[in-house]
């Protein structure tokens, strides 16, 4: 179940002259009865609101006087989220002969053609108010305050995403409701500007529109709203169109061979994200993701991720979370991901979020041969990116769920027999040559062709596979060894944290032999590949001011800044 609440304007909506027929009762009942809950959204007056229309009983929340009040029904608590009105204010339109006034908790409601008049005394008065039109009806407010910010008020009660909530309404008063859902519907006596920002438009008006709009919720759910209002735009194709990936179109997988990009693209899509305030949570085996924008972390190179701390900053509609697992062993690490894909799946299911899930190095924690409880065999890939090089190691369960591909720096056939052996479809033939800007869309079990798409880059810098080099084995070959002039010494440093501990223990000569030589910034650049890190160095090496003990902290400091610093 993608939308898991429906919020509704009341007069002209679901009321035809103040009454609400039986037939749109019985719909709402059986909406809620779908485990969705319903919310409804007036600038009528609460009192005025439950003498007319009993059913309000039947509403998990009720925002009434176009967003200054929040009542809940089963409780009967109410929470004015405005100030009341100026009593300054109700006299002056009094002394003006505005009439009739209705004054609520925390609006003041005339009818036209009082509008300019009213304008005059909110000038006159000195005071921040603004005013809403309702077909006729004219209600002054405090600034800010309005039907979406009612909206939000019972979303947070209520433990919702707006991206996962449908809202409907008729008139002007409702533009910021349907701005503020995941969904915005207009029935058919809307008036004309509410319909052109529709994302459904009702072929019957009233209570009988909001009938048809239950219908198509309980029978299409996600797919009432455009892919391009719930999705995000991955890039676009030759022909100049978009290329949009939905939530509910199942899972994504991003392949390609060690160092083609994959996790620069995976980091332009969290930015997407978080431009269109999707909220997102990474899992990340090799802390890739540690210097991520946009992003709460936990876990750290030497210190395992709590898995409590974890779920609690997911149930934080503000929070985007990268987990970063690398200080566990790989067996330690798959346990926490099982548990936390279980989580993330029940939190989800409740509240919506997080509405994006990407999974780096997706044949580490979700791999082919495990038992048959593992973490693959039950993880729904809805709205999740995954990402490996190697998808024939991924649980066969999990590839059978793919949707899409996202295949990057290039292919030949040898890949392609092994991805559509690993997704379980036949080898494909045609596949497009993409460009070295370009990135293959692909959808498997779709008879769209294959497209080459041209991806942005991601705006924050990406330093792959951080962690890794700060702790792994960069191998034999690989490895920066301290010799001096005379290799008088032969010593191997695998990693960073390696090379800094015995930067610390070599004498002068040595480590000032290295320096001189360009040897540090050589290393950090091309086996390291960090290009900043290696240019600080530079800096360092061609000073020569700088005796051996400042060098050597200043490297030292520039390896810590860009990387998790030791214990100690």
């Amino acid at each position: 179940m993608y939308f898991l609440a429906l919020a509704t304007d009341f007069d002209g909506t679901l009321a035809h002259d103040g009454l609400v027929v039986a037939q749109t009762c019985r719909s709402l009942e059986r909406l809620k009865a779908s485990g969705r809950r319903l919310i409804l959204v007036t600038g009528r007056e609460l009192p005025d609101l439950v003498r007319i229309f009993p059913e309000t009983a039947m509403f998990d929340r009720v925002v009434a006087e176009n967003g200054a009040l929040l009542f809940d029904p089963e409780t009967g608590l109410e929470q004015l989220l405005a100030p009341p009105p100026p009593a300054r204010f109700v006299q002056r339109l009094r002394e003006l002969d505005v009439g009739p006034i209705s004054v609520g908790r925390g609006i003041v409601a005339t009818w036209e053609p009082h509008q300019g008049v009213v304008l005059q005394a909110i000038r006159e008065l000195g005071l921040e108010l603004q005013i809403v039109f309702n077909k006729g009806a004219i209600m002054i407010l405090p600034a800010g305050i309005n039907k979406a910010s009612g909206l939000r008020a019972a979303l947070r009660e209520l433990d919702i995403s707006s991206h996962n909530v449908v809202a409907v309404g008729d008139a002007e008063n409702d533009h910021a409701l349907l701005a503020a859902s995941g969904c915005g519907a207009a029935v058919a006596n809307a008036v004309a500007s509410v319909k052109e920002e529709a994302d459904v438009v009702l072929a019957a008006d009233h209570g009988a529109g909001v009938v048809e709009l239950i219908d198509r919720i309980l029978a299409e759910d996600a797919a009432i709203a455009s892919p391009g209002r719930r999705g995000i735009r991955i890039g676009s194709d030759r022909h100049g169109s978009d290329v949009v990936i939905a939530p509910a179109c199942g899972g994504v997988l991003i392949a390609g061979r060690s160092g083609s990009g994959k996790s620069c693209l995976a980091t332009a899509l969290t930015e997407r994200m978080a431009e269109r305030q999707f909220e997102f949570c990474v899992i990340d085996p090799e802390g890739d993701y540690i210097d991520l924008e946009h992003a709460v972390f936990i876990g750290t190179l030497r210190a395992p991720p709590p898995a409590a701390e974890a779920l609690k900053l997911l149930r934080d509609d503000a929070v985007n979370l990268v987990v970063n697992t690398q200080a566990l062993p790989l067996s330690e690490r798959r346990l926490l991901v099982a548990a936390m894909l279980a989580q993330i799946a029940r939190l989800r299911a409740r509240t919506g979020r997080p509405h994006w899930l990407l999974i780096d190095e997706a044949h580490q924690v979700l791999p082919a041969g495990t038992d048959e409880d593992g973490p693959g065999e039950s993880f729904d890939t809805a709205a999740s990116f995954l990402v490996t090089a190697y998808p024939e190691a991924v649980s066969p369960t999990v590839m059978q769920s793919i949707q899409a591909v996202l295949l990057v720096g290039g292919h030949d056939s040898d890949m392609m027999a092994g991805l559509a052996k690993a997704l379980g479809v036949p080898v494909p033939e045609g596949m497009p040559a993409c460009g070295p800007d370009e990135v293959l869309f692909w959808q498997p079990r779709s008879a769209e062709p294959a497209a080459c798409i041209e991806v942005v880059s991601p705006v924050q810098v990406h330093r792959r596979h951080r962690g890794k080099y700060a702790v792994g084995d960069v191998g034999a070959d690989r490895s920066f060894y301290f010799r001096g002039s005379l290799e008088a010494i032969n010593q191997p440093a695998r990693n960073l944290y390696r090379f800094v501990d015995i930067a610390a223990e070599v004498d002068d000569p040595v480590w000032e032999h290295h320096l001189r030589a360009g040897d540090y910034s050589a290393w950090f650049r091309h086996v390291i590949r960090d290009e900043d890190l290696a240019l600080e160095a530079m800096r360092v090496e061609n000073d020569r001011t700088l005796p051996p003990q400042e060098s050597r902290r200043r490297i030292r400091k520039a390896i810590w800044r860009r990387y998790a610093a030791p214990a100690g």
